[in-house]
């Protein structure tokens, strides 16, 4: 390249001198060799801007186990993602061009520490998010920890399941998002059977990847792991299930007797296949309305075709700047267990189905009792976590937390004078299921004195179903000292008896004390 003379007086803006200095390579002093044979780039920089712009780059110019290599190797990033990073740096702007190159793009910017750019990228991301990419979308945000991303790709999925599953872009998810689809109590689906067809078109996509065959039912059931155990069989009439999965080879022979002989009588002598789901409840249908975004409302009468009556209940919630209201319909412990069959065939089964405002119920306080109790103390940031389980369907709404107490800086002895101080509590707290998916969550920023609990209301509350594995958890973000200790493993509470830590040991276990309370509701 023909270098200009007297380049600079003619560049206005340092943007501009870097995008000269970065297309050029004039006075360039280290160079990267980008990506895998036979796709590699080498590309020159400047140490002094990149180490300017990441402490990673810092550390590999200028640290104290500097990179040797010339030219640098970079084999995990594509050379269009590190060329795009290095726009970033030089000019301060970015040209994503693509779905795929921001998530790539993504990736490199949190491998050398540019926030400010992982920002943009998922910007970019949420901005361009459709129906064909959400699932895509949905992986990289679940992989890279991108929680707001990460849920708005979940309510895409959810409201447009049909159309989602539909898209040829569905035979190519991860194992772990059709599991975290088939867990979901509200899904936008006709019955349960194009949950059932989704599923054996990609197990048969997921066997040609694999090279396994994929009319063999073996290699079939050996790729999508316990998904059968997630489809709600009893759901279907005898007719649909028929002419549906009981002709899939997906199912054994005994398998489809079983499942067909439950459906048919409640009564049936035929046991279920071993782990199947014996839900008999209708997936919920995941509305989302327009909205304007200062707006909220607390109930809706929504019309639509379902096989049984029950009453839902619902939080509604906002997303700012999203456009979208969503009702999670995802609640339906208020079906009686004994009337699966009253309404299959009578033509009074109404087709409304009521929401309500599970925050207006009676909210109660499952507060956990100390077998001892010490401080502890936060120099950062400090994570505590506890597991549960109860033996009735509730709502969780959120957790009670303690403040810090009064300690003396100088000997860290209690001292009275501090009893009156006030500071800003910052916290952060989510519901996980026993998957490791995130139910829901909250940041929670407070005005606290010392020695008080303080409550965290999560974003919307979370159906917490019978005997099945829960974990909260709570991030303190202010340092200081708290007060924590070893709690007792059971606890009742308002004819609900929550287990705690199953498998782990109490006594050892201390920092779990800092979650005091479960606060929840139930009908």
């Amino acid at each position: 390249m023909v270098l200009s003379c007297d380049w600079q007086i003619t560049t206005h803006k340092i943007a501009q001198r870097g995008k000269y200095l970065l297309e050029t390579g004039q006075w360039s002093d280290c160079k990267f060799i980008v990506g895998q044979e036979p796709h590699q780039q080498i590309l020159e920089g400047h140490k002094i801007f990149l180490a300017m712009s990441s402490p990673v780059f810092e550390a590999m110019f200028y640290g104290s186990m500097a990179e040797k290599n010339d030219p640098i190797p970079i084999r995990d990033v594509q050379p269009e993602a590190f060329k795009a990073l290095m726009e970033y740096i030089y000019t301060d702007t970015v040209e994503f061009g693509s779905f795929e190159l921001a998530c790539e793009l993504c990736y490199c910017a949190k491998k050398y520490m540019l926030p400010f750019l992982v920002e943009e990228c998922t910007r970019f991301l949420w901005s361009d998010l459709s129906i064909k990419k959400a699932c895509r979308a949905y992986e990289f945000a679940k992989l890279f920890e991108e929680p707001v991303l990460m849920e708005k790709c979940l309510q895409i999925i959810c409201s447009k399941t049909s159309e989602v599953l539909n898209e040829s872009s569905w035979d190519e998810v991860e194992q772990g998002t059709v599991l975290t689809l088939l867990d979901q109590e509200a899904l936008q689906i006709t019955s349960e059977t194009d949950l059932f067809n989704a599923l054996e078109r990609w197990a048969k996509a997921e066997c040609v990847r694999k090279l396994l065959e994929p009319s063999d039912p073996k290699a079939l059931k050996s790729v999508i792991g316990n998904a059968l155990t997630k489809i709600r069989f009893l759901t279907l009439t005898p007719q649909e299930f028929a002419e549906g999965p009981g002709k899939s080879l997906l199912l054994m022979q005994q398998e489809a007797f079983s499942i067909l002989m439950n459906i048919s009588s409640n009564k049936s002598n035929v046991p279920m296949p071993e782990a199947f789901s014996i839900n008999t409840t209708v997936r919920a249908k995941s509305i989302v309305l327009k909205v304007d975004d200062t707006k909220k409302c607390n109930s809706v009468n929504i019309y639509t075709p379902v096989r049984r009556p029950y009453l839902m209940d619902s939080c509604s919630s906002t997303y700012k700047n999203s456009g979208l209201f969503v009702h999670d319909l995802s609640y339906p412990d208020i079906i009686r267990e004994d009337n699966r069959d009253v309404y299959r065939d009578s033509q009074e089964a109404p087709n409304e189905i009521l929401i309500t405002n599970i925050r207006d119920r009676p909210k109660f306080y499952c507060r956990r009792s100390l077998f001892s109790q010490s401080n502890c103390r936060n120099y950062d940031i400090m994570d505590c976590s506890a597991t549960f389980t109860v033996d009735r369907n509730i709502f969780v709404l959120g957790v009670q937390v303690p403040t810090q107490v009064t300690i003396d800086p100088c000997n860290h002895l209690m001292n009275e004078t501090y009893l009156n101080m006030t500071y800003t509590e910052v916290l952060y707290a989510h519901l996980l299921d026993s998957d490791g998916s995130r139910l829901t969550y909250t940041h929670y920023t407070t005005k606290a004195g010392a020695n008080e609990l303080v409550e965290i209301s999560f974003n919307q509350p979370v159906y917490i179903q019978k005997n099945k594995m829960y974990k909260v958890g709570v991030v303190f973000n202010k340092p200081g000292v708290y007060p924590t200790g070893s709690c007792a493993q059971r606890q009742n509470c308002e004819n609900v008896s929550f287990t705690f830590n199953i498998g782990i040991n109490g006594v050892d276990y201390i920092r779990d004390g800092l979650i005091r309370s479960i606060v929840f509701t139930y009908r």
